[in-house]
């Protein structure tokens, strides 16, 4: 019974006509006789065949033949299932298992013996598993898409450098060249084509006459033989080739492509390759090289100082937009500019720089505050991260980076309309970043601990898993960004996997195997008489919050060195403090005397705040002293402010009060912002935050795997929609009278049809037998379907009963059911 598909693999057989020996004759039937756990790993494999859940097993056969999951399918195979597919690909079909392995580990003196035939069964069952290929043993076909996109072609080289058969180069030849080169070949004169053509495959492929054939070749035809036979297998001629080429063209060992190129029949190349379809098969994977291994306890260290170091940054680089972020580019992101002075303020380069961005705004720390003048910004979050103890920060941010799919490594890159991309724009989203990361971390793991690997070991082993191009190259460049990122962030120290990474690894809080790792935070700084001050390990939040504004950072590292200036005591003084709350506070943490000069720089600059006070007329200035006015007055500086006097202890300024306090600043002055009370304003730290966003949503790489529960249920749905395809119905009796469609219907698959009388007299009577009936049913939607269902009651127009489709029990409007018969009493 076919299906009236296109596609032959999924075509249904007739109930009652099976193989002689069993042996499936499609992929539907293959996939049919499965049991519930092989469909279920089939579809969670692909899981692209469950959107949506196919009807029966041949609308999944037919789905799993199609071109956009077949491609998908092959991107996720490793080399040597890859390779077992291509040698597939330019076999005979069906293709009998000693063939396959003889393409593979090759014949006679070109037979290898590293684990090809003993890796050869694992290949084969992952693509039986995967759908790609059906079949016994003696009879292996592969799907016939991925024949198609693996077979070689003009257009399209296979991996295996392989070329066309005799047959497919020699298609549309004349009849009398292939004559010719029948009879230059040895061979006797054949009646057709056709024969003429299986005589030189037969040829070809004996080994013993080809060898004979090959001790006739001049020299040099053997040279241009040893050019072509790894491929790729075309080459060019001139219109009177040299004798080694007319030679071999005469022969058939090259056939004409075009009139300038000529190929390498498959057969002639597999013969000089000793039967090998690849030059080097690849059954096991490479082995990861360790290139330096450390003391487990060194790596944890590292690791800690890292992650402290990650902690840090973070922080500085949100702290650095609390009070004017930069603006959002029209299109979205951050400019060049902008990223530069960041990465300046972070004393990083600008791909590290865009790194911890990145890593912001996957923890939901950053965001845009939709403003109509669009800026970045900390988020609300940011300040409930920064009250958590250190090892549950980074826990947080490792727990943002492994899942994310936006990738700072791909800014500065161009997408495909040549436009570069920024940080926080779009177009960084790289779908499969998140299984890259996870199995380089799991790689690492596998390692002997403290063991660090060798990176170009750890891309070949990706690159194997994956060796699909394209595929592989972006692998590859997310391997090498991993790397680099999981050292900066601490998930790894020294190069190898550090036991916090472990436990992220293994989805366990790594907070606590970090926090042991952590120094306890300081609340003493070391006051040195040189106006600098050394934070001899973490602080304290309260200090550091305080410290931040009151000095500037000059270093980092191990310990922090920071430099009080009065630009920075200006600052504090700003923000609310007196300086008797800076000198109190300074004696309080100080571990050593408070130096005479930083006492002077406090007083001396409170002594001067706040003398010059800044309002909004546009804004004007007014100080107690004239003298001091008629100062800024005569300064030249002073011109772009457009100052003049309103009264001897008030100037008026046409800059806005904003600008007015920068410029005072930049001449020296100390001035002070007021309200329009006369209150001194004081500058708040954490007065700018965005609304609450949402962080990023990763991108996930196609459809999302399914659940055990998806799994199952799918599986029921599709042996139940099967059911109804193909069980047998009885014929109903106006067919059997000659007055019905009702047997064609079922002999085509198509809904069956039948009166409403006759509809409701069998369901009816079905109810009262508890039998078991196959219906026709067009839903509210218009989409139709067919269901066996065990009537249980009929009334008020509705039949009421079990639906083995959907495995629950369902009510059916009677005037939706286009027909219904009898299920054959074997069926029952």
């Amino acid at each position: 019974m076919g299906t009236g598909r296109c596609d032959q693999e999924a075509t249904v057989p007739e109930p009652s006509s099976t193989a002689a020996n069993g042996a499936p004759r499609s992929l539907a039937e293959a996939l049919r006789a499965r049991d519930d756990a092989g469909l279920a790993a089939l579809l969670h494999a692909r899981p692209d065949l469950l959107s949506p859940v196919p009807g029966d097993v041949t609308q999944l056969a037919t789905r799993a033949g199609t071109r956009a999951s077949v491609v998908r399918a092959l991107d996720r195979l490793d080399r040597f299932a890859l390779q077992t597919a291509e040698a597939l690909a330019v076999a005979p079909d069906p293709c009998p298992y000693g063939v396959l392995e003889s393409l593979l580990a090759g014949t006679g003196e070109a037979a290898t013996d590293n684990g090809t035939r003993t890796a050869l069964p694992r290949a084969l069952a992952t693509l039986r598993d995967q759908a790609l290929v059906w079949g016994g043993d003696d009879r292996l076909r592969l799907v016939r898409t991925a024949r198609e996109l693996l077979a070689p072609s003009a257009s399209r080289p296979s991996p295996t450098g392989l070329g066309p058969t005799v047959a497919e180069a020699t298609a549309g030849m004349s009849p009398t060249r292939i004559q010719e080169i029948v009879a230059a070949a040895g061979l006797p004169a054949t009646h057709d084509p056709v024969s003429a053509v299986a005589a030189l495959t037969g040829l070809f492929t004996d080994p013993e006459r080809m060898a004979a054939l090959l001790d006739q070749a001049p020299p040099e035809a053997r040279h241009v033989l040893d050019r072509l036979v790894w491929g790729p297998p075309y080459g060019e001629v001139t219109a009177n080739p040299a004798p080694p080429v007319r030679w071999l063209r005469d022969r058939g060992l090259l056939l004409p492509a075009t009139t300038r190129t000529v190929v390498l029949p498959r057969e002639v190349a597999l013969h000089l390759r000793g039967g090998l379809a690849h030059r080097t098969p690849e059954p096991a994977a490479p082995r990861v090289a360790v290139r330096h291994e450390h003391r487990p306890q060194l790596v944890d260290a590292g690791a800690a100082g890292q992650a402290l170091a990650a902690l840090a940054t973070v922080e500085e680089l949100v702290k650095s937009w609390e009070h004017s972020g930069p603006p959002v580019l029209r299109a979205g992101g951050l400019s060049v500019r902008d990223l530069k002075r960041t990465a300046a303020a972070l004393d990083a380069d600008e791909p590290t720089a865009a790194f911890w961005i990145e890593l912001a705004y996957a923890a939901g720390l950053l965001a845009a505050d939709g403003e109509v003048d669009e800026r970045y910004g900390p988020t609300p979050a940011f300040d409930g991260w920064r009250e958590l103890p250190p090892a549950e920060r980074w826990s947080a941010l490792a727990g943002a980076w492994l899942p994310a799919t936006r990738t700072a490594g791909a800014v500065g890159e161009q997408d495909p309309k040549g436009r570069t991309l920024a940080a926080l724009g779009p177009g960084l989203d790289r779908s499969a970043a998140p299984e890259v990361r996870r199995r380089v971390l799991e790689l690492l793991a596998a390692l002997p601990e403290g063991a660090s690997p060798d990176p170009q070991s750890l891309l070949d082993r990706l690159s194997w898993e994956r060796p699909v191009r394209g595929t592989s190259e972006l692998r590859a460049r997310l391997a090498g960004q991993t790397l680099t990122e999981a050292e900066l962030l601490g998930v790894t120290g020294r190069g190898a996997l550090s036991a916090p990474g472990r436990a992220l690894l293994e989805h366990r809080d790594p907070a606590q195997p970090l926090a042991p790792l952590l120094p306890e935070p300081v609340d003493r700084i070391l006051l040195q008489a040189d106006l600098t001050a050394v934070a001899p390990g973490p602080l304290a939040r309260p200090l550091a919050d305080v410290l931040a504004v009151l000095a500037d950072v000059e270093s980092k590292g191990g310990a922090t060195v920071y430099r009080f200036t009065p630009g920075s005591v200006r600052r504090a003084l700003d923000g609310g403090h007196t300086a008797s709350d800076l000198h109190a506070f300074l004696a309080e943490h100080s571990a050593t005397p408070v130096p005479q000069p930083l006492s002077y720089l406090v007083d001396d600059v409170a002594r001067r705040h706040g003398r010059l006070r800044v309002g909004a007329a546009s804004s004007y200035v007014r100080c107690d002293d004239d003298a001091l006015l008629g100062e800024i007055l005569a300064d030249k500086r002073s011109a772009p402010l457009g100052l003049r006097r309103l009264a001897p202890t008030v100037l008026a300024a046409q800059a806005d009060p904003v600008a007015l306090l920068d410029g005072l600043r930049a001449m020296g002055y100390a001035p002070a912002a007021e309200s329009h009370t006369g209150d001194v304003l004081v500058a708040r730290a954490d007065a700018r935050r965005t609304p609450a966003r949402a962080r990023p949503v990763p991108v996930p790489e196609g459809p999302p795997l399914p659940d055990e529960t998806l799994l199952a249920a799918a599986v029921r749905a599709i042996r139940a929609g099967d059911l109804a395809a193909t069980a047998v119905r009885k014929e109903p009796a106006a067919a059997a009278a000659g007055g019905g469609g009702g047997a064609g219907a079922a002999a085509s698959g198509e809904l069956p049809r039948t009166s409403a009388a006759e509809t409701l007299a069998t369901v009816q009577a079905a109810a009262l037998t508890g039998s078991v009936v196959w219906i026709g049913y067009v839903n509210a939607e218009g989409a139709a379907s067919q269901r066996v269902i065990a009537p249980v009651r009929v009334e008020g127009g509705f039949v009421t009963g079990y639906d083995h489709t959907a495995d629950e029990v369902r009510t059916f409007a009677l005037h939706r059911i286009t027909g219904v018969a009898e299920l054959a009493d074997d069926q029952v």
